[in-house]
């Protein structure tokens, strides 16, 4: 029996990886927008009471955080190859989704985009926000230079989850003036080549977002 899956999200949030996913895998699911862009409602804790999108109903169970949604999507379809073709390339997207949600979602934007949840003193949200620039800044220096060589895709040679969570924060980069194609050109190419995709054009269609938000 299929099972039953409905995707909490909101447009063009970190959500938007897991929508993808979603649609690339070919599963039947249906989508509730929690409008969380403002702040997660707190009627809504219920679902996940560290009041954060996305949020997976699997069967009844309930899963949080991008980078277990997306593996288990992937484990749902293992034809598809979601996470990579070898034992390897299953290490590097994991390694890359870690990366991703900790580091440059968790750490580097939350400081430019929640600089309350790091320090209380609302005098200096202004440096907490200039230091998430400097690392959101690191971070996407890092993205580009692991996709020397004309490299379209982050792991192996074929779309993964990864290349879709990697979307994400192409398009927050423009939407705060990094200037991704001018300074990030190699990771410009894999977006480019992602955009194009049925899955990623129907997620974005149906979402009512700009695809690269520039």
């Amino acid at each position: 029996m299929a099972p039953k899956i409905n995707l909490y999200m909101t447009p063009g949030s970190c959500s938007l990886a897991s929508h993808i996913a979603l649609h690339e895998s070919g599963l039947d699911f249906t989508i509730t927008d929690l409008k969380a862009k403002t702040g997660f409602p707190p009627e809504h804790l219920h679902l996940n009471p560290k009041g954060r999108v996305p949020i997976l109903d699997l069967d009844g169970e309930l899963i949080t955080e991008t980078h277990a949604i997306l593996t288990v999507i992937s484990a749902l379809v293992p034809s598809k190859n979601l996470l990579g073709s070898s034992a390897i390339e299953h290490a590097r997207a994991h390694e890359w989704l870690a990366w991703l949600s900790g580091t440059l979602h968790g750490n580097a934007f939350a400081c430019l985009f929640r600089p309350k949840r790091f320090i209380g003193d609302e005098k200096l949200y202004d440096a907490v926000r200039a230091r998430g620039r400097e690392w959101v800044k690191e971070c996407f220096e890092f993205i580009e230079g692991k996709l020397e060589g004309g490299r379209v895709h982050a792991v192996g040679e074929a779309f993964t989850v990864v290349d879709g969570f990697l979307l994400v924060f192409y398009r927050w980069g423009n939407r705060t003036q990094f200037g991704m194609r001018e300074n990030y050109p190699n990771y410009a190419r894999l977006v480019d080549g992602v955009i194009k995709r049925g899955a990623v054009m129907k997620t974005i269609e149906i979402e009512g977002i700009d695809a690269l938000n520039d």
